[in-house]
């Protein structure tokens, strides 16, 4: 399955981009491959394409982006660096729950 990622966007960077739009790439993968997609992506940046990731792979997600939007319900509830969002406490509070959820 991976390799089947790879080979689609080998496929948009062949059109030479200058901005690079993936939804959900990593859907379906083991660690192994998330690993590997990590780094495709890191060279493709390195090539200076611009990318634009939707994903809920959060490990991905944090190792990857310089810059995070989070979506609750289609409603953005945080913008910052990984670092940012990760303290977040809306992002925290949706993703997590909080502790009157729990009552």
């Amino acid at each position: 399955y991976g390799h089947q990622r790879e080979l689609e966007i080998a496929r948009a960077m062949a059109t030479e981009p200058k901005l690079l739009f993936l939804d959900e790439p990593a859907a379906g993968m083991n660690p192994q491959e998330t690993e590997h997609l990590m780094e495709t992506i890191s060279r493709i940046r390195a090539a200076g394409v611009s990318v634009v990731l939707i994903e809920h792979d959060m490990k991905l997600v944090m190792n990857i982006c310089d810059e995070i939007t989070v979506l609750n319900f289609g409603n953005r509830i945080a913008s910052g660096t990984p670092n940012a969002i990760r303290h977040d406490p809306a992002v925290i509070e949706a993703y997590l729950g909080s502790e009157e959820d729990d009552e």
